[in-house]
């Protein structure tokens, strides 16, 4: 018979989550968000017609840094991830503080910005915040 299997902390699965979200984001970004969202141009109280007009280049630069921005998103999913599966159970020092900033550096910034820029996302955004903080709450409180 095999040795029982060792369960896993609450916080671990929570923060997978949001490493998983963090990946699929910067896929989203690289592959399929266009440069311009229509909330976009809306917040710059202009049209698409308009900024095409006045910056001829700007929706093929675009792409390409969502493209960058995109990689940095998933790039940082798997380090989540990693540092989820690895240090969290084994609870390695440091690994409180790492995922305090690197929670507050990704979700939480990026929520908080789109709820300034009154995003039609910003609702949605604040879901990886939640579980980031409720997976953070529950490691330090050891669960």
């Amino acid at each position: 018979m095999s040795a029982p299997l060792r369960i896993r902390p609450v916080s671990m699965w929570l923060l997978v989550a949001c490493g998983i979200w963090l990946v699929s984001l910067g896929l989203y970004f690289i592959f399929l968000r266009p440069p311009l969202l229509p909330e976009d141009t809306r917040f710059m109280g202009s049209t698409l017609a308009q900024v095409r007009t006045a910056i001829p280049g700007l929706e093929g630069w675009l792409k390409r840094v969502f493209i960058v921005m995109g990689g940095f998103m998933a790039g940082t999913g798997v380090l989540t991830i990693f540092v989820a599966r690895i240090a969290i159970p084994s609870r390695l020092t440091g690994a409180s503080w790492a995922i305090a900033m690197s929670g507050l550096l990704t979700v939480a910034l990026m929520s908080s910005i789109n709820f300034a820029l009154h995003s039609d996302f910003r609702w949605l955004l604040l879901f990886p915040v939640l579980a980031w903080l409720a997976g953070f709450v529950l490691y330090v409180a050891k669960r």
